[in-house]
C-alpha cells in the first residue's frame, strides 16, 4: 500500500518563546521549543524557517532538509545560522516546504523546580 503525502507545504505558529532560565541537568531539562517534522512523501522536504519579532524584521534562510519519508526533531535553541534565537524573547514563524509535510510544536519550560510545563499542538489529518 503506497503511503499519501500528509500535510501541507506553509505552516504558521504565533507563540514562540524560550525562556532564559531553566532548572535540572542539560541538555534533557533545558527549557526549549522545538518542531518536529514529518516528511511521509517519497521525495526530501527542503526546508526554510522564518523567524518573526515584535520589536525588528523577520530572520529568514534557517534552511534544512528532511529526508523522503522520515522525521526531524528540530530545537529553536540549536537554530544559529544565520542568526541564534535570543532568549525570553517571544516570536512566531513560518515553516515553507518544497512538499508537503506535517509539523508539530512542543514546548518544555523548566524554570521551575517544582513544575515543568510541556505542551504540543496536534494535527489532525481528514479522511
Amino acid at each position: 500500500m503506497a503511503e499519501q503525502a500528509l500535510g501541507k507545504k506553509t505552516w504558521a505558529f504565533a507563540a514562540g518563546h524560550i525562556p532564559l532560565t531553566s532548572t535540572g541537568h542539560e541538555p534533557t531539562f533545558t527549557s526549549h521549543d522545538k518542531i518536529a517534522i514529518l516528511n511521509t512523501s517519497a521525495q526530501d522536504a527542503d526546508i526554510t524557517i522564518t523567524i518573526f519579532y515584535e520589536d525588528e524584521g523577520p530572520v529568514e534562510d534557517h534552511v534544512l532538509c528532511v529526508k523522503a519519508r522520515r522525521i526531524r526533531k528540530i530545537r529553536f535553541n540549536d537554530l544559529i545560522d544565520p542568526l541564534p534565537l535570543p532568549l525570553d524573547k517571544p516570536f512566531g514563524f513560518i515553516v515553507q516546504s518544497s512538499v508537503a509535510v506535517v509539523v508539530q510544536f512542543s514546548r518544555m519550560d523548566t524554570r521551575s523546580r517544582s513544575a515543568a510545563v510541556f505542551c504540543v499542538t496536534p494535527f489532525h489529518a481528514s479522511a
